[in-house]
């Protein structure tokens, strides 16, 4: 009976990949109704472009999981130096990277990377800061490292973004250990974190007053965010993060809440057996959104502006698996229709709107490319 369980959940899930059906939560991925746009190439020769950072002069500052710093200004590309030590193993690496909201005053910039400091063996999430002086990094400030350290080489996160209020929010993956990371509010990994700009832990931080607890985490119960955004027009903090084979997720971060992995899911192992019969449990929060089949979510933006005017307020979420940068179209908070843009070009690992209202996008194996609309 067992047997006969798993295989039809197996066929379930797989079904919506291979039959065309509507997933559970929403509808199935079209092509774009509104197609009057070109995809240019803004910075080529790039190999996993992680992370985007625009400079107030333009500049760009992207990251390369391999432990690189670009610096891309005038169309030309410079390596940063003095990045500290970077494990680049698995899907660890140097990861997001963000300015200060006031870096035209203050100069930092902080980025996430897998770390071998601190206790254990291999690597666990860190978050520094530092500022550019020329082609060099200087003040190196570690403001967060997870631990202990793992072997495990997958589940480090992170995004990292402020908040209206001028805290920075990031997240850490549960590394692999899903059996006890993400709902133990003593260990790190699986969570996503608050702190003041200087790596302070904020007062009203939901778990200051438990004895054990990591007092920087604000919300637990996740598996592998790897995008977050600030709404624009409620302030609350969107993530979106892996779920096994099936379930990923679309999450609005509240203070404290427990956003339910493994304990729920609406994914299934990747050898198709069954992960948890839950998808709903008492004092477990349920996604906005979640994706059947996975489409490996990494990076995460907000159509705003008008250069776009067919797509404003539209989310933006790149797809590892199948390599296009897909666009959700929410009314309320229901996804009423998804279509694929950038298609064809390579796994889109990053998303950000630019400063001059343009769509940038993080192409593996190829560079950053934008999106300019025809006129």
């Amino acid at each position: 009976m067992k047997i006969h369980v798993i295989l039809l959940l197996a066929a379930f899930y797989t079904g919506y990949a291979c039959m065309g059906q509507v997933p559970p939560n929403g509808p199935e991925v079209t092509s774009p109704e509104w197609d009057n746009y070109d995809v240019e190439t803004v910075v080529d020769g790039l190999k996993v472009p992680w992370g985007l950072a625009f400079l107030p002069d333009g500049g760009m500052l992207i990251t390369e999981r391999t432990g690189e710093i670009i610096l891309f200004r005038n169309g030309q590309k410079t390596n940063i130096q003095g990045v500290p030590p970077v494990r680049a193993r698995g899907q660890g690496g140097l990861l997001d990277i963000t300015l200060h909201p006031d870096y035209e005053n203050n100069g930092w910039i902080y980025f996430a990377y897998s770390s071998e400091e601190g206790k254990g063996t291999g690597a666990h999430t860190a978050i520094s800061r530092a500022k550019l002086n020329g082609n060099r990094l200087t003040d190196l400030e570690v403001i967060y490292k997870a631990e202990p350290n793992t072997t495990a080489g997958h589940h480090f996160g992170s995004r990292i973004v402020f908040d209206e209020g001028g805290y920075m929010f990031f997240s850490i993956g549960e590394r692999g250990n899903h059996q006890q990371n993400p709902q133990d509010i003593s260990r790190d990994g699986g969570k996503i974190y608050r702190l003041k700009d200087n790596g302070d832990v904020p007062d009203d931080n939901p778990f200051v007053d438990k004895p054990d607890a990591k007092k920087a985490i604000y919300s637990y119960g996740h598996r592998n965010p790897q995008g977050m955004i600030v709404h624009p027009d409620t302030g609350e903090i969107w993530i979106h993060e892996h779920g096994p084979r099936g379930g990923d997720e679309i999450n609005i971060i509240k203070k404290g809440a427990n956003y339910g992995w493994p304990e729920i899911s609406y994914g299934i192992n990747y050898d198709g057996s069954v992960l948890t019969k839950h998808t709903d449990k008492p004092g477990m929060e349920q996604p906005l959104y979640y994706w059947v089949p996975s489409i490996a979510p990494s990076g995460f933006a907000i159509v705003t502006g008008d250069r776009y005017p067919e797509w404003k307020g539209d989310l933006l979420v790149g797809s590892l698996s199948f390599a296009y940068l897909e666009k959700l179209t929410l009314k309320g908070n229901k996804v009423i229709k998804r279509e694929r843009i950038i298609d064809g070009l390579g796994r889109t690992r990053n998303v950000v709107m630019g400063p001059d209202g343009h769509i940038y996008a993080g192409i593996e194996g190829k560079g950053i490319v934008r999106i300019i609309p025809k006129k």
